[in-house]
């Protein structure tokens, strides 16, 4: 322990089970003060009950921290205000939100019921876009008000949404939204004080544990747990703490001991005519400069 998140507040969406409950915990330990949201829902995003979030209040407790829960639904208006709103009552001030909530609908796109679609959009996008709203008009007023925050968001990304995977059309797109509305919101709030930064993890969670069984299975004693979720929590922590000064908009993937920094879309080969092509000319042109780029690498799945 550092105490590298010491008197820094925090919201961890998600945070009752699997990462969000790694992060929510790590932040903890390096100081922070902690709100834990969480619905409790299942791996499908039905059902719901207050115990996971309570829980993870308690071992953070247990640990000497200090937390509340939150258990409202953060991709509702109402839900994300009041998660702003906790924090600022239970604690007096925000400096990070961890935008971690998320659950899964898998299908093959012909099967892909519309509902399906909706609700994983809904959760992962619309959940990260609302919290992230609500914190910035906070740091916002806060920046006018001549106290300009050191301020951080955390998003979670994922593989799918860099790559693409097969089964998972409506998270793969989901998570792409995610980085997207990453790169805008580090563009737009850097002059509030805010940085925004997004993390693709790999780790074994209940979101992931049926889809990789054999890849993410726990490890003999004594061996190191590559795919435990506390892997990822280091980088999130710094990401969250005034330590992470200059860095925003940038995409991370976080696996086992690994951190590596994603760089997207690049301009490759190129031609330019100067006029209009013609079909044939097009396809041409496009075919020769397809034979010079990269081979992209292959989509989750895919055989």
């Amino acid at each position: 322990m550092t105490g590298m998140c010491t008197g820094r507040v925090a919201v961890v969406t998600g945070a009752g089970r699997g990462l969000g409950r790694a992060h929510a915990l790590a932040l903890a330990v390096e100081g922070a003060r902690v709100v834990v949201n969480d619905l409790g829902t299942g791996i499908d995003g039905t059902g719901g009950a207050t115990e996971p979030a309570e829980r993870v209040v308690d071992e953070i407790r247990a640990l000497g921290g200090e937390a509340v829960a939150h258990g409202s639904d953060i991709a509702t208006t109402d839900g994300a205000a009041s998660l702003v709103a906790t924090a600022l009552d239970a604690f007096g001030r925000l400096d990070v939100v961890v935008n971690n909530a998320g659950f899964l609908r898998d299908r093959m796109l012909v099967n892909l019921d519309e509902d399906d679609w909706d609700a994983v959009m809904r959760v992962h996008l619309k959940g990260h876009f609302l919290p992230l709203k609500h914190a910035a008009e906070h740091w916002r007023a806060e920046t006018k008000a001549g106290r300009t925050p050191q301020a951080r968001v955390v998003n979670t990304g994922s593989g799918a949404g860099l790559l693409g995977s097969v089964g998972q059309g409506n998270y793969s797109a989901a998570k792409a939204g995610i980085v997207g509305l990453t790169l805008v919101a580090a563009a737009e709030l850097g002059r509030y004080g805010v940085q925004v930064n997004a993390v693709a993890p790999a780790a074994r969670t209940r979101m992931t544990e049926q889809s990789f069984a054999e890849t993410m299975a726990a490890p003999g004693e004594g061996q190191f747990d590559a795919m435990a979720p506390e892997n990822v929590s280091p980088l999130v922590v710094w990401l969250s703490s005034a330590s992470c000064a200059g860095v925003t908009g940038r995409v991370f993937e976080a696996e086992g001991g690994r951190i590596t920094v994603m760089e997207g879309w690049r301009p490759g080969p190129a031609a330019d005519k100067g006029a209009r092509w013609t079909p044939a000319e097009a396809g041409e042109a496009a075919l020769k400069l397809l034979a010079a780029a990269k081979t992209p690498q292959p989509v989750y799945g895919a055989r």
